[in-house]
């Protein structure tokens, strides 16, 4: 018994000293990054610089590979069904968190089958109107909203999008009767409010920062507390008014349930070291990026409080969950 017990011993020893090992040789060799969106979205933009620079850290290559479609589902289900090595990541967006709220059931938890590594920054959204509307503030909207319920509209990326729920948080806060008219994408919709079609829209900073500064769209409002140094002019919503207004979009670095402490901790701070480097700020901080590189514990509760949220206005606004 006590040879048995011996041996036992030893052999727990030797698997502790061979996972230490594999822990301290991590990475040896190229990582998977998943996109689950298409090649030139915002989140592909900021992986793809983002992987380069963390590849110099690691010295070892993060192969970006696009798996676009449904939200991010797919590209996400085959994360989670990654063994949990550190060989195969994600990123991920704040639809990450709405998916649980539009579909009654999802191939993933979305907390327990992934490890949360960090929070890579956010997308500030922009509340634009054509350059020739006659609104030329929040406030001249929203009187309008108020004054003739359902004549006013707002266009999204479609039922469920983070820029949807931007504009049914807008209505709840504001108390004011918009109509919402979903699209299958940002660059239509960015179209149509050009043209007027559209009275206003949430659209991403990045994807419209030079039709603002081109003079193709005014910008009423930035989502953030705060002004943006892209867009200094423009007064935060809540500045505009509407009080305690603060919806953007995150980025988040993920990896499968169960990836080891060691290797979180290797990934995380290469992460936090991309998110100063200069070569990166000066990519992503001129279309309106704000760089964050969280902890492992800041990201998963910044994804457990995204969902919760998310609940709430997709509920708000009587969004039935689909198959």
């Amino acid at each position: 018994m006590h040879k048995l017990l011996a041996g036992c011993m030893l052999a727990l020893g030797a698997a502790g000293i061979a996972a230490t090992a594999a822990a301290a040789d991590y990475p040896d060799r190229s990582i998977r990054l998943i996109v689950p969106t298409s090649p030139g979205s915002t989140a592909d933009v900021v992986a793809r610089v983002v992987a380069d620079s963390m590849s110099k850290t690691l010295g070892q290559t993060l192969v970006v590979e696009n798996l676009s479609g449904a939200a991010g589902v797919p590209g996400t289900r085959q994360l989670v069904a990654a063994k949990p090595d550190g060989y195969t990541l994600a990123i991920v967006s704040s639809n990450h968190a709405i998916n649980p709220s539009l579909h009654k059931s999802l191939p993933y938890d979305s907390v327990k089958d992934i490890t949360p590594i960090s929070i890579i920054g956010t997308t500030p959204l922009v509340m634009v109107v054509a350059e020739n509307s006659p609104y030329r503030t929040v406030q001249d909207l929203l009187k309008a909203a108020r004054e003739q319920p359902g004549t006013i509209n707002y266009g999204s990326a479609g039922t469920g999008s983070v820029l949807h729920l931007a504009g049914e948080m807008l209505k709840a806060k504001a108390k004011a009767d918009m109509v919402h008219i979903p699209y299958r994408g940002g660059s239509a919709l960015a179209t149509d409010v050009m043209s007027g079609q559209i009275h206003t829209a949430f659209l991403a900073v990045p994807s419209v920062l030079g039709q603002i500064k081109a003079g193709k769209l005014r910008a009423l409002a930035v989502s953030t507390p705060k002004r943006l140094d892209a867009l200094p002019d423009v007064p935060s919503l809540s500045e505009a008014g509407v009080k305690d207004y603060a919806y953007d979009a995150w980025i988040a670095l993920i990896g499968p349930a169960g990836l080891p402490g060691d290797v979180v901790r290797e990934l995380q701070a290469a992460t936090a070291k991309a998110m100063k480097d200069e070569t990166v700020l000066k990519a992503l901080a001129p279309q309106g990026f704000v760089s964050n590189g969280s902890s492992a514990d800041e990201a998963r509760s910044t994804i457990v409080d995204e969902i919760a949220r998310s609940a709430e206005l997709v509920k708000a606004a009587g969004i039935q969950p689909q198959q």
